[in-house]
């Protein structure tokens, strides 16, 4: 859901001083692209009057839903809502256990704990940063009634495998796509093929309303009961879980722009992996041969044999103006979680990722010149090189050559 990846983006103009009469912008990690057209459409919901949920929540839910081939779509107020409809929407009871990534937002258990019901952590492959039949199938639990996927920063799940294994135990596979629009499973949009999917659209989102989410699901009834459910009063209040004309709006003029926003960040990535690909001491988390993503996140994995380490890594990077994250958490690690008895399942890898991942800021506005200098910035700590900028300062600078070679 929200915060899948720690992306603390700043959409300021905080200029970095690179010489004493030259200065360079911020680079933030992830910066939402929004304009005119977003604009207009937020005008003309405000000139109607009817800015609560309206006409335009349906056309949103209408279009979304044909994308992502889904026939029912329940639009409702951030992801962390869709995850809470799906959960009840599939029956999930206090004691149930339900498998879910460690390597995930925090807020993905807390929804399953909500309930009563219980997480059971599952590790990810390292190729990936997503579970997969295997993982799954050693935190399964004879409580088990329910498995969360993530298409983790927009890469897709293997599905298919999932519902082969979860299908015949009566296991519902819940498919978080928060990070997924415009990615796609074996040909299809991701979601298409799960029994309930769930989508935010939160700032981070290559499709972003603001905030906002979307339930979709194949199953006529269970759209019923998660409309009935977003509409509720009390706890679960329509305050809570509604999404507004507002909000639609600017989603309809995002999704009409999708593929192209899609399209711009794979170009960022393709050159980001060209560059780095000969680069020793880092990983990129691969594509799969199944699917494709849209890159809502580029992870590397700095390994040991790295000039620096992650968090050093993280550190040159942010003084030389460059904003990266630094990933997910790993959920069993986080005090309300460490001492909880979730299985017996080895997540070596999640720990790894976790602790040596790096987000290289991706995002439409990304000039090449800026995407150069988060480049340059990674070969010259590669090559031990000292910073050259920091903020408010000219740091002595580096000698061409210096430069040249690295």
């Amino acid at each position: 859901m929200e915060g899948h990846i720690q992306c603390r983006f700043d959409e300021r103009e905080d200029p970095v001083t690179i010489s004493e009469d030259r200065a360079v912008s911020h680079i933030g990690v992830m910066r939402p692209w929004l304009g005119q057209e977003e604009a207009d459409a937020v005008v003309q919901v405000l000139a109607s009057g009817r800015m609560a949920q309206g006409p335009r929540v349906g056309q949103f839910e209408e279009a979304f839903g044909a994308a992502q081939q889904a026939p029912h779509a329940v639009a409702v107020s951030s992801g962390a809502a869709a995850l809470h409809l799906a959960l009840r929407v599939a029956g999930i009871q206090p004691q149930d256990d339900v498998v879910m990534p460690s390597f995930c937002p925090t807020t993905t258990a807390d929804a399953v704990s909500s309930l009563g019901a219980r997480p059971v952590f599952a590790d990810v492959e390292a190729d990936t940063g997503n579970v997969s039949r295997g993982t799954i199938e050693e935190s399964l639990t004879p409580g088990t009634r329910a498995v969360i996927v993530v298409d983790q920063g927009g890469v897709p799940v293997d599905l298919d495998p999932i519902k082969e294994l979860c299908d015949p135990l009566g296991v519902t596979v819940i498919e978080d796509a928060a990070c997924g629009v415009g990615s796609t499973y074996r040909g299809r949009p991701v979601g298409a093929g799960a029994d309930l999917a769930v989508w935010s659209f939160d700032s981070c989102e290559v499709l972003t309303t603001g905030d906002g989410g979307m339930l979709t699901t194949r199953n006529e009834a269970w759209a019923s009961l998660a409309r009935h459910f977003r509409e509720e009063t009390g706890s679960g209040s329509g305050a809570e879980h509604g999404m507004t004309d507002l909000q639609a709006a600017i989603g309809l003029v995002q999704l009409g722009r999708l593929q192209e926003a899609v399209a711009h960040r794979r170009e960022i990535v393709a050159s980001y992996q060209l560059a780095l690909s000969r680069l020793g001491g880092v990983r990129f988390l691969r594509e799969p041969d199944y699917g494709t993503s849209n890159f809502q996140s580029f992870w590397l994995e700095v390994l040991p044999s790295f000039a620096l380490a992650r968090d050093e890594l993280l550190d040159r990077l942010s003084r030389d103006g460059i904003s990266a994250g630094g990933g997910l958490t790993a959920v069993h690690r986080q005090p309300a979680y460490r001492h909880q008895d979730t299985g017996a399942a080895d997540l070596s890898v999640t720990e790894r990722l976790v602790d040596r991942l790096v987000v290289l800021p991706v995002y439409h506005q990304l000039t090449p010149g800026e995407q150069s200098r988060v480049l340059r910035s990674v070969r010259l700590a590669a090559a031990g090189i000292p910073a050259t900028v920091r903020r408010g300062k000219w740091n002595g600078g580096f000698r061409r050559a210096d430069a040249a070679s690295a």
